[in-house]
């Protein structure tokens, strides 16, 4: 266990017995907090040839890049990540018809947050619909697949859909997060308070093989490497196993990252998506206004309020 870890386990060791509403506190600002990926160097010549837009999401500004006309494809990034680290699949859509969008969702990249969440990532797909226009498809990786499962869950209407290495059981991390840090059971109560009430959400409805039965008949492939030491190949496996009609294909030696970058996964993902795709032209990209996101911000972001606020 490294210095930080022991250090946060000594924090709220500390901190419960003198308050449980501020360890909860801490314990929401840590779990939904993401690590900021760097862009890699490939993906800056792309973006900088992608229209680039902005979204209001929960009162976060959202930037999202746009290439071509046909079919429009969302492409939904993974925990940690951000929409440049998979433009390496902007170039084969493109080239079979497709347009292409992607973005930094809440709390990631260039997004104007610092905490971000499966049901915020979902919300950026609908917010991309109202701006963009019709889905043809989602590709997301890692958690953006489980934010895609939602979105439809939720009334999103696709063609098609790809998950790329997605978990089964996003909840499954909150019970590593309190065991690593020590957290109490009082502790990951309060944060599941504070969080269900500012994400207007609740936890049992982040399970992604339950939604496999809410999945409006859309037809998706399931792409993981038997390999994957992020998130364990037997998730994706159950998901389609549970998601009717899905497509399972198992990849070797490419683990949970540079499954978005090779070739021949990359293939299997374009050729599923251009079946039965009908062309159709691009619908004119609407952007958030400067006045809609300042407005969502006041309503839903608590630092951005006038009044003070305490943990």
């Amino acid at each position: 266990m490294s210095w930080q870890l022991r250090a946060l386990r000594l924090a709220f060791r500390a901190l419960e017995p003198v308050s449980v509403r501020a360890s909860g506190a801490l314990a929401e600002q840590l779990f939904f907090r993401p690590p900021r990926a760097s862009l890699p160097a490939g993906a800056r010549p792309l973006l900088s040839r992608a229209r680039r837009f902005w979204l209001a999401v929960d009162g976060v500004s959202v930037p999202s890049w746009y290439w071509g006309e046909g079919p429009l494809v969302a492409l939904a990034h993974g925990w940690g990540s951000r929409g440049g680290r998979l433009t390496s699949l902007v170039e084969p859509l493109l080239a079979r018809g497709f347009s292409v969008v992607t973005f930094d969702a809440p709390g990631h990249g260039e997004s104007d947050s610092r905490l971000g969440s499966m049901p915020q990532s979902a919300r950026t797909l609908r917010a991309l619909e109202a701006a963009a226009g019709p889905l043809h498809a989602v590709v997301g990786h890692s958690l953006g697949a489980a934010a895609t499962a939602l979105a439809v869950s939720r009334g999103l209407d696709l063609a098609r859909a790809v998950f790329i290495a997605p978990p089964a059981s996003p909840l499954a991390y909150v019970e590593t997060f309190a065991r690593t840090l020590g957290v109490s059971a009082a502790v990951m109560a309060e944060m599941r308070k504070r969080s269900q009430k500012r994400l207007r959400f609740n936890w049992e409805d982040l399970d992604v093989v339950a939604m496999a039965e809410r999945s409006r008949g859309t037809p998706l492939l399931v792409v993981h490497d038997e390999g994957d030491r992020e998130v364990l190949y037997d998730d994706g496996a159950a998901i389609a196993a549970a998601w009717p009609g899905a497509r399972l294909v198992t990849t070797r030696g490419l683990g949970h990252h540079r499954i978005t970058r090779d070739p021949a996964a990359i293939a299997h993902v374009v050729d599923f998506l251009a079946e039965g795709a009908a062309p159709h032209r691009a619908t004119p990209v609407r952007e958030a206004s400067a006045e809609t996101i300042w407005l969502e911000r006041m309503l839903f972001e608590r630092e951005h309020r006038s009044i003070s606020t305490t943990l």
